[in-house]
Parts: C-alpha cells; structure tokens; sequence
C-alpha cells in the first residue's frame, strides 16, 4: 500500500484537515512476496543477522530463516555481527561451520564500523529485510549503516543469554543513497507452514550442481542408495550443518504429514 500525509491527499478538501502525522491510502498494489516472520511483504532482499556472540549463534534458526527466504525467492545476505567480542578460536568455528555457504557472507561489528561499508553497498537501491534472533544486533547495525535512524537498542540479558525485544513492530526506513530497509524485531521460533517435504530440496541451492548425479530421479537425498548430494556432503563441497538441517526439517515435514 503506498500512503502519503493526509493534508496533501483527501483532507486538503476537508475543513481543519487531519490529526498532525496522519495519513491515508492512495495506491493498493499487488503483493509479489510475503513472509509471515518477520511480517513484512514485496521485499527483494533478506539480509539474515546472527551475532558471533552474546548471544550465541542459533544455526537451526538462522536455516528457517534462510528456507523462508529461498521460498519467496529473495536474495539473500549473511551477516554475522559482534566479532569484536569474539575471539579467533570462536571466528575460526563459525567460519568452519558456515564452509562452504551458498550466500554472500559478511563479517560485522556494529560498535567498531567493521564490515559497515560492505553492508551498506548491498542495501543500496535495493528494498531489504533484516531478519534475526533478538540482541544480534540488527538496530545497531543499521544505526553504523546510517546514524540518522537512531534506533532504539539493547542488551543480552545475562540471566536468560538472549536478547531483549527492544524492537516491537516493523519499522521501514529509507536510505539516503537509494531504496529502503526494514528493521523488524527478532524471535526465536519459526515453523513451516504448507511446505511439501518433496519440494524442501528445491529451497537448498547449492543441492542443484549434485541432483543430476542422483540414481533415482525422486531422491530425497536422505537414505537412498547412490544419492550423489549426501556424497557431496560427506565430501565437504555441501555445507556439513546445512545438510544436517535438510533431514532435520525433511523429517520434521513428513511428520506433519502423518498428523
């Protein structure tokens, strides 16, 4: 929906105009992608945030929000922040755990600039979505993207390891140098809704070079005899963790299936 300030658009005509900060809905246009978490729709771009550290990294969850992505056919962006609170041993095991990715992958820290201008350049002219757990920093990292958002941030609760929801509601916002970011809060859950077990493959893009190379053309890639993509994994030329989360959720879909 496209809105503008009421007084420049119906209430011009009207005595005494609108409440200050108002406005209306002069142009409805169709919806090309939804994503129902975070809920925000026609936007090209996720850019996936997982802090290196405080919290933790949850790979399980950051591969929901990488699929959600996949579905809605956007372009997708990792970005791991906070790595200046993380040491080489640390760096070196997300780096190990994320090889090979099939994404764009940056390296960032809101509170030291690192990473900052790569991140921007991927955001310009284009209509993005940061997506993430709550405390990976997706409002401090847009506040080093452009400090005139002054986005409210917080601290990971020592008690509990997870961040606060300072981030209530989606907040879209316009970038100086061309298009638009959307700022969203974060959460922990994320389940599939309406998702064939049989089309889960097709959202993993780095399965296609080895599909061809399967024995059976209906390969699950789970059990079956000469399956060349788990050949790949075993091999390391398919993220180890990523296939692990593929029978996890291929698994998890047939389930739902037999209820």
């Amino acid at each position: 929906m496209i809105f503008q300030p009421e007084e420049t658009a119906a209430t011009a005509e009207r005595p005494g105009g609108g409440a200050e900060g108002a406005g209306v809905i002069v142009e409805r246009r169709p919806r090309k992608t939804v994503l129902l978490r975070p809920p925000v729709a026609n936007v090209e771009q996720m850019v996936l945030v997982l802090a290196l550290k405080e919290p933790a990294p949850d790979w399980l969850l950051a591969g929901r929000i990488l699929l959600q992505g996949e579905r809605e056919r956007l372009e997708l962006v990792c970005c791991l922040n906070k790595t200046d609170l993380a040491d080489a041993a640390e760096k070196e095991a997300a780096a190990a755990t994320l090889s090979p990715l099939p994404y764009p992958l940056l390296w960032c820290s809101a509170s030291e600039g690192v990473g900052i201008a790569p991140l921007r350049e991927k955001l310009k002219g284009r209509f993005s979505v940061f997506a993430g757990p709550s405390g990976a920093g997706k409002s401090s990292l847009l506040n080093a993207v452009q400090p005139g958002f002054g986005l409210k941030t917080g601290k990971v609760s020592q008690k509990i390891g997870r961040g606060r929801h300072v981030t209530r509601h989606v907040e879209l916002l316009a970038l100086p140098g061309g298009g638009f970011v959307v700022d969203t809060p974060g959460f922990s859950r994320l389940s599939f809704a309406d998702l064939e077990p049989e089309r889960l493959g097709d959202l993993f893009p780095e399965f296609a070079p080895h599909r061809e190379g399967c024995s059976f053309r209906n390969c699950n890639h789970m059990h079956e005899p000469g399956c060349a993509v788990r050949e790949a994994a075993a091999a390391g030329l398919i993220n180890r963790c990523r296939y692990r989360q593929y029978r996890q959720f291929w698994q998890e879909l047939k389930d739902k299936e037999k209820w």
